[in-house]
C-alpha cells in the first residue's frame, strides 16, 4: 500500500511517526492534488477522478511512461513562467488524493495539538516531494480548502492553481446558519446510534431536497443514497474521537492572515471559488467573501447543490475544474480570468466576476453560544466519516 512518511509526534515517552495513505489515479504530464475535508477520505472524490482521469482504477503501481517523463521535464523547464504550470508538455492528468492526518488509513495522533491547517498543509507539501511533484493544480474540499488555503500562502511556488470547494475562513464560520432545520438536524445527529439513523441525517446535510426526491428508475435517490450510506458507514466503523476532534480542532484555529492572503493572489497562479448554493454547512457568503478578497486572481462559481456539490453536480464541478486547468495551460492571466460578465453557463453554473459586496451580520452572543455547543457536541458524538458514493 502506498505511504508517506511527512511528520514525528510525540506519543507519551515515544515518538511516533505519521504516515499518509495515498492513492494516484491516471499518467500525465499535469498533476492535480486532490485535499479531502472533515472527516472524509481519499475516495470521496471519486466523481472528481473519474472526471479528470477517466478511470478509478488506483495507478500506484504503474511505471512512468517516456512522454510522461518528457513532459515533467518541459514542466520543469516552465517553472519561472509567471502564469504557467505543470501543463507544458505531454498529455494527460495524473491525480493523487490522500487521508489526512486522523481518519483513514493515515496516523492518528492522540493529541489535538498535532492539528491544524498548516500543519495539514505542511503534509501535503510533503506528499508532494515525495511523489516528485514540484507543482500541482491543488483542489481542496471544505477543511481540504482550508488546507489549500494554507498551503497557496506557504508555498505559493508549488501551486499551478488552486479551487476551492465549499469553503469557509475557519472559526466560527464553520457553525452552520442557526435556523429551525438546523436544530433539528443537530438534534436528530446527536441522537443518531445506527448507521441507519446517521444516514439520514447525512443525506438531508450534504444534499438538496429536491436532489434527494429525483427519480432513478422506479425509486428515488434518496433511497439508493440511503442504501449507499448505510453500507458505507457499517463497513468503515467510527471515525476516532480523537482524530475526529483534531480535525475539528484544525478548523476552529484555521485563520487566513490579510498578507496570506495578498501572497495568495499576487502569486500569478488562477482561482476557482466553488460552491453550492445551498451549503448548510458551509454558508456561500463566506465563499464569497472569500472570492472577493482574492480577486482578480479569483473567479466565483456558484452551482446548484449542497455541500457536496462535488456528488450532486459532478460534471458542473468537473467542467468548473477542466475550465480551470485550461486556462493555466493557455496562460491567461488573473485579470483575463475574472473579468468575464455574470452569466449562466451551459453547465448551469452561475460564474461570477465582478466584485460582490458581502453584508456579514454577527452577534457576539450567538458566536459565543456556537463555539460552546460545538465544543460539547465534540465530546458527546460517535462521529463516522463521510461514507464515498457513486453519484
Amino acid at each position: 500500500m502506498p505511504y508517506c512518511e511527512v511528520d514525528r509526534y510525540a506519543d507519551g515517552d515515544k515518538w511516533e511517526d505519521v504516515r499518509l495513505f495515498y492513492r494516484r489515479y491516471g499518467r500525465g504530464a499535469t498533476k492535480v492534488l486532490l485535499i479531502i475535508g472533515l472527516a472524509g477520505t481519499h475516495d470521496s472524490w471519486g466523481p472528481q477522478i473519474k472526471g479528470l482521469t477517466g478511470s478509478l482504477e488506483p495507478a500506484d503501481d504503474e511505471p512512468p511512461r517516456p512522454d510522461e517523463e518528457a513532459g515533467a521535464g518541459a514542466a520543469g523547464a516552465a517553472e519561472a513562467a509567471p502564469y504557467g504550470g505543470d501543463d507544458a508538455g505531454g498529455d494527460g492528468i495524473e491525480v493523487c488524493c490522500f487521508d489526512n492526518r486522523g481518519v483513514g488509513r493515515s496516523s492518528i495522533p492522540t493529541n489535538k495539538s498535532y492539528y491544524s491547517t498548516a500543519i495539514m498543509a505542511k503534509d501535503a507539501l510533503a506528499l508532494m516531494d515525495h511523489l516528485g511533484w514540484k507543482k500541482a493544480h491543488v483542489f481542496g474540499h471544505s477543511m481540504g480548502a482550508m488546507i489549500s488555503c494554507k498551503l497557496a500562502a506557504i508555498a505559493p511556488h508549488r501551486l499551478c492553481s488552486l479551487a476551492l470547494l465549499n469553503v469557509t475562513g475557519g472559526g466560527f464560520q464553520c457553525f452552520p446558519k442557526v435556523d429551525g432545520q438546523m436544530l433539528s438536524l443537530a438534534f436528530r445527529f446527536l441522537r443518531a446510534k445506527t448507521p441507519e439513523e446517521r444516514a439520514l441525517v447525512d443525506l438531508e446535510t450534504h444534499y438538496t431536497k429536491e436532489y434527494l426526491e429525483e427519480t432513478v428508475g422506479s425509486c428515488t435517490r434518496r433511497m439508493i443514497l440511503y442504501q449507499e450510506y448505510v453500507k458505507g458507514i457499517s463497513s468503515t466503523g467510527m471515525q476516532s474521537n480523537c482524530g475526529f476532534e483534531g480535525q475539528i480542532n484544525a478548523c476552529w484555529t484555521h485563520n487566513m492572515t490579510t498578507k496570506e492572503l495578498d501572497t495568495i493572489r499576487s502569486a500569478g497562479f488562477l482561482i476557482s471559488v466553488i460552491h453550492g448554493r445551498y451549503d448548510i454547512i458551509a454558508q456561500l457568503c463566506h465563499a464569497k467573501r472569500l472570492a472577493e478578497r482574492l480577486r482578480p486572481a479569483a473567479r466565483m462559481v456558484e452551482l446548484h447543490g449542497a455541500h457536496l456539490v462535488s456528488h450532486e453536480r459532478p460534471d458542473e464541478v468537473n467542467n468548473a475544474l477542466m475550465d480551470l486547468i485550461k486556462a493555466t495551460k493557455s496562460a491567461m492571466k488573473p485579470e483575463e480570468w475574472s473579468a468575464q460578465p455574470d452569466n449562466v453557463s451551459e453547465t448551469g453554473a452561475l460564474i461570477s466576476g465582478r466584485p460582490i459586496t458581502v453584508t456579514m451580520r454577527t452577534d457576539e452572543g450567538v458566536i459565543v453560544m456556537g463555539f460552546e455547543h460545538m465544543r460539547n457536541i465534540v465530546k458527546v458524538m460517535k462521529p463516522v466519516r463521510v461514507a464515498a458514493i457513486e453519484s
